[in-house]
């Protein structure tokens, strides 16, 4: 059972919204940028952890750790682990960096200050960032 993304004032959040900053460029060549993750469970680390893949190659552990707890991803019908091979380095660091905010820290907010006043502030890094340049 987990919480949506509405969750009531004081309830646990368990889902997160984000877009990538390039997005997932499918088969037919479209782009998914907007997505949800959920938080990873005792059992996401454990079973992860026990993959004969990750055995092999313990950098792996990234990718089957954000198969399962990628909840979205744009339109496409299943997240598994051929689509999150396929994502851009920048996607990929992008998901590595909130899954460890979300799970470590509760939270998607980092603490920022302008450059030129010093002022700081928080911003959703997983937020609706445009991505584009």
């Amino acid at each position: 059972m987990t919480q949506g993304l509405t969750a009531p004032p004081g309830a646990l959040r368990t889902e997160y919204p984000f877009v990538l900053p390039r997005g997932f460029v499918d088969e037919r060549g479209v782009a998914h940028r907007e997505g949800v993750m959920r938080l990873a469970t005792a059992r996401d680390e454990i079973t992860t952890q026990t993959d004969p893949r990750v055995r092999q190659n313990p950098a792996y552990l990234t990718v089957l750790l954000l198969e399962r707890t990628l909840v979205r991803l744009g339109s496409v019908p299943v997240v598994d682990a051929l689509v999150v091979e396929c994502l851009f380095a920048s996607d990929l660091a992008f998901l590595q960096d909130l899954y460890r905010r979300i799970n470590q820290d509760g939270h998607t907010e980092a603490e920022v200050a302008c450059p030129a006043c010093g002022h700081e502030f928080g911003v959703d890094v997983a937020g609706d960032a445009s991505g584009e340049r």
